[in-house]
């Protein structure tokens, strides 16, 4: 359920846009970012980070959209949030515990080597600057319709890929169960 509510803002977007166009279907994205922040502070009591980093951006390049009229700063969007998630993992790389880490660690059974985390870390990184560049590629080669199409089943399905990749990596890191380990009665 949690999943449908953080990409209904992109959802709506895209069926504003197969009705009404870019404009209206940003003015549709900022209202739904803006109801989606205040959704998750009535709810859990707060904002989580990557809905006000995401709700900021579309006020950002949503806003100069319609204040210049001009579809390519909505197109950023996905480009600036993808190089911020990919600066915040850089920025953490080299310290004990990168961000990956943190994120992640408690939701597995067991501890994995900070070297491991790092790879995965820096596997996050090339991602996320490699789909800041195509989402730009995208933006600036093809028509804003081709666009919109690739912002939410392109960059979903390559994320969702990248995603099964990253848990086969874990899945192969994670030590396997022997018989030997569970206690006999």
């Amino acid at each position: 359920m949690k999943l449908l509510v953080d990409f209904l803002p992109i959802i709506l977007f895209f069926a504003a846009y197969k009705i009404h166009g870019i404009y209206f279907a940003t003015r549709v994205l900022i209202g739904a970012s803006v109801l989606l922040m205040l959704w998750q502070w009535k709810r859990q009591g707060k904002v989580e980070t990557m809905t006000w980093v995401s709700t900021l951006l579309v006020l950002v390049f949503g806003g100069a959209t319609i204040y210049f009229h001009s579809d390519i700063f909505i197109k950023w969007k996905p480009s600036i949030l993808y190089a911020l998630f990919a600066a915040a993992l850089l920025w953490t790389h080299r310290r004990e515990q990168p961000l990956l880490q943190r994120l992640m660690a408690s939701q597995l059974p067991v501890t994995l080597p900070a070297a491991f985390w790092r790879r995965l870390n820096l596997y996050w990184i090339l991602f996320f600057l490699a789909g800041a560049v195509l989402n730009l590629l995208v933006a600036y080669t093809l028509p804003t319709a081709v666009w919109v199409d690739f912002k939410l089943f392109g960059l979903l399905i390559l994320t969702v890929l990248f995603v099964i990749f990253q848990a086969a990596l874990i899945s192969r890191a994670l030590p396997a169960e022997t018989g030997s380990t569970r206690e006999k009665p």
